[in-house]
C-alpha cells in the first residue's frame, strides 16, 4: 500500500497546500521515514481565483488546474487531491482531464459525517461566496439541512476574513481579527440551529479547528488527509 505515490494539486492557496501535506504526514502511522508515502506536490499559485470565476468575474481556472494535475500524472502519481473546496465546483471537468484518480473531498466529507455524526441533521457551512452560490455542499451532503450565514455576515465576516486586503488569511494574516470574524460567523450559524459546522474553505481550516466553536467543527482537509493515506 505504501508503494502508491500520492499527489497534491496545490497552490490554492500555498499555505493550505502546505498544511494538507503536514496533515497527511501526521495521519500516516510510521516508525521510520521510509514507511511514509512518496508525496508529490505541484503548488501552482498562478491558477486563477476560483471564486471570481464562479461569480463570472474572472478567468476559468480549469485549464491550469488540469495542467498542474498532468504534471503529477507524468511523475507517476496514483491518486491526487485538491486542497481547495471551491475548486470542487469544477471537479468533474478536472477529473475528466486526467487519467489518474482524484479524490473528491466532498464525497469523503459525506462519508465522514454519516459515520461519525449519524444523528445530526443540521449542518452549518462556512465557505466562500463562490462555493455557497454553487450549492455544491447541497449536492453532496444529501439528507442534511444545511445552514449558511446571512448575507451581511457572509460578506462582512467570512469573505473579509479570507480575502481582506492586507488583513485576510490569503494575505498571510492568521491571527487576530480574521479569526475573531470567523468565530463570530460560526457562532452565527450555530444560533440558526447548526449542530455541526463544516470549515468549508481551506483558509478557514488554517485558523479554526474542531474545538474553536461551541458546537463540533469538521475540516474537510482533515478528512481528506486521512482518506488519502488509508485509501
Amino acid at each position: 500500500m505504501r508503494d502508491r505515490i500520492l499527489g497534491i494539486i496545490g497552490g490554492m492557496g500555498p499555505e493550505a497546500t502546505a498544511q494538507l501535506y503536514m496533515k497527511m504526514i501526521k495521519a500516516t502511522k510510521v516508525n521510520k521515514d521510509q514507511e511514509h508515502f512518496r508525496i508529490i506536490i505541484d503548488s501552482n499559485p498562478k491558477i486563477p481565483d476560483r471564486t471570481r470565476a464562479i461569480l463570472g468575474l474572472g478567468e476559468n481556472p480549469v485549464p491550469m488546474i488540469i495542467e498542474t494535475a498532468r504534471n503529477l500524472e507524468r511523475m507517476g502519481v496514483d491518486i491526487a487531491c485538491i486542497p481547495c473546496m471551491t475548486s470542487h465546483y469544477f471537479f468533474d471537468e478536472i477529473q475528466n482531464g486526467v487519467e489518474m484518480k482524484i479524490m473528491n473531498a466532498l464525497e469523503e466529507l459525506k462519508k465522514y459525517i454519516d459515520r461519525n455524526f449519524p444523528d445530526i441533521r443540521k449542518v452549518g457551512i462556512l465557505a466562500t461566496t463562490g462555493t455557497m452560490n454553487t450549492r455544491i455542499f447541497n449536492k453532496y451532503l444529501t439528507g442534511l439541512e444545511l445552514i449558511y450565514p446571512d448575507v451581511d455576515i457572509q460578506k462582512d465576516k467570512v469573505m473579509e476574513a479570507i480575502y481582506g486586503e492586507g488583513t485576510g488569511i490569503k494575505s498571510g494574516v492568521t491571527e487576530g481579527r480574521p479569526v475573531e470574524m470567523l468565530i463570530e460567523a460560526g457562532e452565527h450559524v450555530i444560533s440558526k440551529g447548526a449542530e455541526l459546522v463544516v470549515l468549508g474553505c481551506t483558509e478557514i481550516g488554517l485558523v479554526l479547528d474542531s474545538e474553536s466553536l461551541s458546537m463540533p467543527c469538521v475540516d474537510p482537509m482533515d478528512v481528506m488527509a486521512e482518506a488519502m493515506v488509508s485509501e
